[in-house]
């Protein structure tokens, strides 16, 4: 049975793994996903036009989720350690919280600019940060 500790990664690995299967489905979604998803008239127009930059980029983000949904599993010990393990696992929760904090500046500063795309997005890498970092605390002594 798993301990508490490794339930928040297991947690953790299924969030960084549902968000890198939502980048896989944004590709074959096309330019509508990529607009709904908030990735910009940029990156749609781009995909509506058949370029392969927007499903290369997405696909790159949903790989590197990928490695973080197993850098979770391994904390968690259901794969065998993964090299800088301890340290990796710091920094996909140190950038999951900052990706999420990053629209307080926009608050202060710059508060039109802030959309729902960017307050829902950010409450969600919050989230995903928070899962993180209680797992990393709990088992940081053993990694």
């Amino acid at each position: 049975m798993f301990t508490f500790s490794n339930a928040w990664l297991l947690a953790a690995a299924a969030l960084s793994a549902v968000a890198a299967l939502l980048h896989v489905a944004i590709v074959f979604g096309g330019a509508p996903w990529y607009r709904f998803f908030g990735a910009g008239e940029r990156m749609a127009s781009a995909a509506e036009a058949g370029r392969a930059y927007p499903a290369i980029v997405t696909l790159g983000i949903a790989l590197v989720l990928a490695l973080w949904a197993a850098y979770a599993l391994s904390g968690a010990g259901l794969l065998a350690p993964l090299p800088l393990l301890k340290w990796c696992l710091a920094a996909i929760t140190a950038v999951y919280l900052l990706r999420g904090l990053a629209i307080l500046p926009l608050f202060i500063f710059a508060r039109a600019q802030v959309t729902p795309f960017l307050i829902w997005s950010s409450v969600i890498c919050i989230g995903y940060g928070v899962v993180h970092l209680v797992g990393t605390v709990q088992v940081w002594r053993q990694l």
